[in-house]
């Protein structure tokens, strides 16, 4: 594929983001689980913009990324099928992909190419969503629990498998609140947009990832969450 894509640049979010409920936590998990346990030669599946490659500069050899499409910063090394990549068995330290297997419909394959290209006792770490509404539809296939994603690691080889939640139920529920009423907004009709306008002169957005965001502190409950991050490692011989 020729064209570029947009995708996520920069690791950075506040309150004054109608995607804080998400990246807060899923930054967080994913800076954690990098620091604790990525080494070596990476390989990162779907890399897009690279938006994570800062978290790895203290800890790797080498980084490079495959994607299906360049995106539209021109960071992508190979341009490749996650369940195709041209690269040699047993080549890298550590493999990451995050939030994207949720777009890839022989997600088994692509665990396959990751376990291939892992080294013995190499580390696979890797993201995806509980809940999130369709997105670059159509290629938008699966949401994994974290039962889900503990069946489909097994199966694929890998052992040692830790998986976390990304907030509770109330970042969940927040979040959902705002992708709800942007998408609302989407609809032109006056009264949608006098709502906007309510919306933003009263600074809603920043209200409710201030409310959630402190009922997930005084009741964390991760029963239900937006995303995991998960590592797993492949055996050693």
């Amino acid at each position: 594929m020729s064209e570029t894509l947009s995708r996520l640049s920069s690791v950075k979010t506040d309150v004054s983001s109608c995607y804080y409920l998400t990246y807060k936590f899923l930054f967080k998990n994913l800076k954690s689980a990098i620091e604790s346990n990525a080494k070596g030669d990476i390989l990162d599946i779907g890399c897009g913009n690279k938006p994570y490659m800062s978290f790895f500069t203290k800890y790797v050899k080498s980084y490079i990324g495959c994607d299906i499409a360049q995106s539209d910063k021109n960071l992508v090394d190979i341009i490749c099928k996650a369940t195709d990549i041209p690269l040699q068995d047993e080549s890298k330290d550590t493999v990451f992909s995050t939030q994207v297997i949720e777009h890839v419909a022989d997600h088994k394959k692509m665990l396959a190419e990751a376990f291939r290209i892992l080294k013995p006792g190499g580390t696979l770490i890797i993201s995806g969503p509980m809940h999130w509404e369709h997105h670059e539809i159509p290629y938008d296939f699966f949401r994994f629990t974290k039962y889900g994603f503990q069946y489909i690691l097994s199966e694929s080889g890998f052992k040692q498998i830790e998986i976390n939640p990304c907030g509770g139920k109330w970042a969940l529920s927040g979040q959902v609140l705002l992708n709800s009423i942007r998408s609302s907004f989407e609809k032109r009709s006056f009264k949608r947009k006098l709502a906007k306008g309510i919306y933003i002169v009263f600074g809603l957005k920043w209200i409710i990832n201030f409310f959630f965001g402190w009922l997930e502190k005084m009741d964390t409950d991760y029963s239900a969450t937006l995303n995991f991050v998960v590592v797993a490692r492949k055996p050693t011989l």
